[in-house]
């Protein structure tokens, strides 16, 4: 079995991304093509709002969301973007299954937040770089996502250079 180096992880935020989804949308691996019916009801099904994190809450959420990962499960956070309505997540690999990671990920900012609401989708979406140059292009990508922001690379001390 071929080990992995690192794995890019996306969440996105509650009723953020449906199914039918103008973007197209993912289920079970497969890209399905918009469907403004489905993506209709979806939104019909909501309990809530959809959620968006604001403006002035993206790096204190990057901020939650690494610091719990380092301290409780010690990930290496090799790239992270937090943006208004999904999060990029680039680690090393360990020995914490990804859905661990995920769920640590996505509770630091729920209780950090207080927000009493969905704030997250229930799945994500993984990709698992198996050598380096598909680590490194994952890496450049979330950092994009920064440098666009008008943000450093890496925003947050914790993460690691790979």
């Amino acid at each position: 079995m071929q080990r992995v180096c690192g794995i890019m992880v996306t969440m996105t935020t509650y009723g953020s991304w449906l199914r039918g989804d103008a973007r197209s949308w993912v289920d079970d691996g497969r890209i399905y093509p918009p469907d403004p019916l489905l993506e209709a009801a979806d939104r019909n099904r909501l309990k809530s709002p959809p959620f968006r994190f604001l403006p002035n809450q993206l790096l204190s959420v990057g901020h939650l969301l690494g610091e719990s990962l380092i301290e409780r499960l010690h990930q290496h956070i090799l790239a992270l973007t937090v943006q208004s309505w999904h999060v990029h997540l680039v680690v090393s690999d360990s020995d914490s299954p990804i859905a661990d990671v995920v769920k640590c990920a996505k509770d630091a900012v729920r209780y950090g937040l207080c927000v009493g609401r969905p704030i997250w989708t229930v799945g994500y979406d993984k990709r698992f770089c198996f050598d380096e140059p598909t680590l490194y292009n994952r890496i450049g990508y979330v950092e994009r996502h920064n440098l666009e922001q008008g943000w450093p690379a890496r925003p947050w001390p914790f993460v690691v250079p790979s």
